[in-house]
């Protein structure tokens, strides 16, 4: 078994902690997080399998544990739910002794204390799962990943979906079944101190047996021999499943996949299986050969007739499994009683949430399988096998059970989300140092607005990466807007000569240099941006706003000219183009390039509004205000075209219509200058003209 150190452990943001110091922690995390139900009461499901379960009776004769079930009833009467778990029920009776009565703190502090042992020795299952099996000269077990095994024995210990199994008294079946199911994996382990070819087969049954302990205290347990075959397959054997799913579809020859399995594998995989067909079918017996029944009320899924629904509502089930792993915020200890309605048709959007567990799952088997990186490969295939195989018996794939959802039977499929989740903090940390995730969380930030923040990791960005010339482009581009213009020069520089056919770079100084009056330099950088982009509109677009500045306007028409050809819909282009031939006098001009934009940009109201402009210059009234009005019907809110439209009247004679335009242009803007003068001059006219009427 040849296996490397994941090289992500020692990224994670957590102190390397000794062997012993890390399961202390983990042990009072722990203790913490739980020990406040020390003192709660027997309730809801601890009335029928403990108070009213004559079984912890002392006077009860001890061997009735191994007739009855968990709740005290005879595994053959028919209302019993063949829960069969005898140890458990030995555990509440001793507790019963201990404490001389029903007296619910020993019952609960036993609880706490069996979370804190397991959750101690999930940091040995996560290093073995994560690190792999590997053993120094002395036979002494390595731990290759002590940062990333301590955080997710942390996530197990604190992990709030366990309060159930934690603080229900009942849930001392999952407790115990997953400490034996911890033991019978370790154990299994140990069956390879010498080797894939060496194994020992007394530790593997020592496992089997350590299953069958776990089988007792509940059902559950019988998963452990598909973790521990799965263990064997990926781990120990180091086979790549890729591999051997391509070879038999490329329908090789069979001594081709021989080299892949080695008959070591083939009779441990043997073992685990007589084991536990020999397990079940104990299991099948004592049950009476039969299966449990159970009531609509308790699982209605299970009974719907159509079984398209079924399915489909037992995959909305497990999305509100996952959902409870990612987010435990709606924890409940009973979800029957039409907690949960059925979904009875494909328009009930809660059919998304399956499609959605579904596609991540997909997500996570694909990077589990097809990643380059070994280290992922395992650890996310170990992290989905304890997520999956201790949730089959609840799943109703096998036989129908007895709940619609029960936070008790994630206790132990919780190991693998917080595998999972370990491994993608170890991830992230890894890759945090790198500059590209920087410069992605400062891009999402300034796309939101948040420039100050957008700022901090474009910095943080250039500084891992001194030559990183997209992030040193975006923050030039910040900076520019937030006018701090040398520093953006600054950058700007840097990023053209790090990399001088860097076009938009190129652009950005230019828009820099010509907001600093650096005219000359200016024009050069947006004529180095187009050698180096042929098709760049905006950089012409730019370039014709130099050349106005410098009125030179010849130049400036033919820029946006250029901008105009290479992008036809380059409205602030056509618009410059209109304003400028006005300016000049060139009002005829200006006329056939406002009509020849709207054209092409029938919807563009600022356009409108140049072109209203220029026919009113030219006494075109009835056009013009037409184009005014359209402009007004786009966009009624701005007050320069409402002021423009008033002076159109104004002119025009009509001067009711230019005080009604003027009164709602001065609501827009009341320090609009020009308007207030021209509003006050109409005033006059209509007082002197009221006067003369009168």
């Amino acid at each position: 078994m040849v296996l490397s150190e994941p090289y992500w452990d020692h990224h994670i943001p957590l102190p390397k902690l000794g062997p012993l110091h890390s399961r202390l922690v983990t042990a009072f995390v722990a203790l913490i997080c739980f020990i406040n139900s020390y003192n709660g009461d027997f309730v809801f499901d601890d009335s029928e399998a403990i108070i009213n379960n004559k079984d912890l009776n002392p006077d009860t004769p001890l061997s009735n544990i191994w007739k009855n079930d968990f709740w005290g009833s005879n595994l053959s009467s028919n209302s019993s739910h063949k829960s069969y778990r005898p140890l458990t029920v030995l555990t509440f009776r001793i507790n019963y002794l201990l404490a001389g009565g029903l007296h619910p703190i020993g019952f609960h502090m036993l609880n706490v204390a069996l979370h804190c042992v397991i959750s101690v020795l999930m940091i040995d299952v996560f290093a073995i799962l994560i690190g792999g099996l590997v053993h120094d000269g002395r036979g002494v077990k390595l731990n290759l990943s002590p940062k990333a095994s301590f955080l997710a024995a942390l996530f197990f210990a604190a992990h709030p979906v366990h309060t159930e199994s934690v603080a229900g008294i009942v849930g001392r079946a999952d407790l115990l079944c997953a400490l034996f199911f911890q033991l019978s994996f370790l154990v299994y382990c140990k069956a390879f101190q010498g080797g894939d070819k060496k194994f020992s087969v007394l530790w593997i049954f020592s496992s089997i047996l350590l299953c069958a302990v776990a089988m007792l205290c509940k059902e559950q347990g019988i998963t452990v021999l598909g973790v521990n075959a799965a263990f064997d397959i990926l781990m120990v054997c180091n086979l790549d499943i890729y591999e051997l799913a391509h070879r038999l579809l490329s329908r090789r020859k069979s001594a081709d996949i021989g080299g892949l399995v080695s008959s070591g594998l083939l009779m441990r995989l043997v073992l685990l299986f007589l084991g536990g067909s020999f397990l079940l079918y104990a299991r099948w017996r004592i049950m009476g050969t039969g299966p449990p029944s159970f009531t609509e009320v308790d699982n209605p899924a299970s009974f719907a007739e159509n079984v398209i629904l079924r399915i489909v509502n037992y995959n909305y089930y497990y999305s509100l499994n996952a959902w409870l792993l990612l987010c435990p915020w709606w924890l409940c200890f009973d979800w029957s009683m039409g907690c949960v309605p059925l979904i009875k048709s494909a328009t009930d959007w809660r059919i998304v949430w399956p499609l959605l567990l579904w596609c991540c799952l997909m997500g996570l088997v694909y990077q589990a399988l097809c990643s380059q990186d070994s280290n992922k490969r395992r650890t996310l295939t170990f992290g989905l096998v304890l997520l999956v195989i201790p949730f089959l018996p609840a799943s109703n794939l096998f036989f129908r059970v007895g709940f619609v959802i029960a936070e008790r039977v994630l206790y132990l499929s919780s190991a693998g989300y917080c595998l999972i989740l370990a491994y993608t903090v170890g991830y992230c940390s890894c890759h945090w140092k790198k500059h590209k995730v920087h410069y992605n969380v400062g891009k999402n930030l300034a796309d939101r607005g948040n420039q100050s923040a957008a700022v901090k990791y474009y910095r943080e960005a250039v500084r891992l990466h001194p030559k990183y010339v997209h992030a040193m482009n975006n923050l030039g581009n910040i900076l520019k807007e937030r006018n701090e213009l040398e520093e953006a020069e600054e950058l700007l520089s840097s990023a053209v000569h790090i990399q001088p056919d860097f076009a938009a770079a190129w652009m950005n100084l230019g828009i820099v240099q010509n907001s600093l009056k650096k005219f000359d330099k200016a024009e050069q950088s947006y004529l180095n941006a187009i050698k180096f982009r042929k098709k760049y509109p905006d950089c012409y677009y730019n370039l014709g706003r130099l050349y106005a500045d410098l009125n030179r306007s010849i130049d400036a028409l033919n820029a946006w000219r250029n901008a105009t050809m290479l992008k036809p819909d380059h409205s602030l282009a056509w618009n410059n183009m209109v304003i400028l031939l006005d300016n000049t006098g060139n009002l005829a001009q200006a006329e056939l390039i406002g009509k020849e934009a709207l054209k092409i940009l029938p919807k563009d109201h600022t356009i409108m509004f140049s072109l209203a402009n220029v026919l009113g210059k030219q006494k075109k009234y009835k056009e013009s205000e037409g184009f005014f009005l359209n402009a007004l019907k786009i966009n009624p809110n701005v007050a320069s075209c409402h002021g423009n439209l008033a002076v159109l009247y104004h002119r025009w004679g009509k001067l009711d219509l230019a005080k009604r335009h003027y009164e709602l242009s001065l609501r827009l803007d009341p320090n609009a200058p020009g308007t207030k003068e021209n509003y006050n001059m109409l005033k006059r006219k209509l007082e002197q003209r009221q006067r003369t009427v009168g």
